[in-house]
């Protein structure tokens, strides 16, 4: 899938080179003659056939990669581990410093909820497409914190941060890390 998507691609951007820097000078230049010529066709078909290759390879991946509901479910009641945003644990000691884990995402949301909040932007009010981004993304990232942590044996992780920044339009990346640690019984 990802080879077909990366020929999209290819043909998406050749073709709008090709239109924007021959195609466009061409018709500044001859503008009388109505007969469109073959590559500047083949350059526009070329355009929009990478834009609906690469559209249908990634609703194709999407459907086959959907994430589990369980995924955005976080709560402290699934997982044992205790989490904390501060150095120590109230009441216990920490035996053994298990080291640094982390759970990472980055998250987009489709180009008709962006539109919205474009227009929730112009008009003023919270940006709720956005929240439930970050939302969704916090959750997903601190699950595979608590699963990274599970697997070498934690019983908390402590001085828990999150990070964010943005990759790209409206897709944000999210790091939630901390320190692992076994307790005290």
């Amino acid at each position: 899938m990802k080879i077909i998507r990366q020929f999209g691609s290819i043909a998406f951007v050749m073709g709008l080179f090709t239109v924007l820097f021959l195609g466009m000078p061409w018709y500044v230049t001859v503008v009388e003659d109505p007969v469109i010529p073959w590559w500047f066709r083949l350059a526009v078909f070329s355009l929009l056939g990478g834009i609906l290759i690469v559209l249908l390879t990634l609703a194709l991946e999407q459907r086959k990669q959907k994430i589990p509901l369980e995924d955005f479910q976080v709560s402290d009641t699934t997982s044992k581990i205790l989490v904390l945003n501060t150095p120590q644990v109230p009441a216990r000691e920490i035996t053994e410093l298990l080291g640094l884990v982390q759970g990472h995402t980055i998250y987009a949301i489709w180009l008709g909820k962006d539109l919205s909040a474009i227009v929730r932007l112009i008009l003023g009010g919270e940006l709720t497409e956005y929240t439930e981004m970050m939302g969704k993304a916090r959750k997903v990232a601190m699950n595979r914190m608590f699963a990274n942590a599970e697997a070498i044996g934690a019983d908390a992780v402590i001085n828990v941060r999150y990070t964010t920044t943005s990759v790209v339009g409206s897709a944000a990346e999210l790091l939630a890390y901390g320190t692992a640690v076994k307790l005290s019984q």
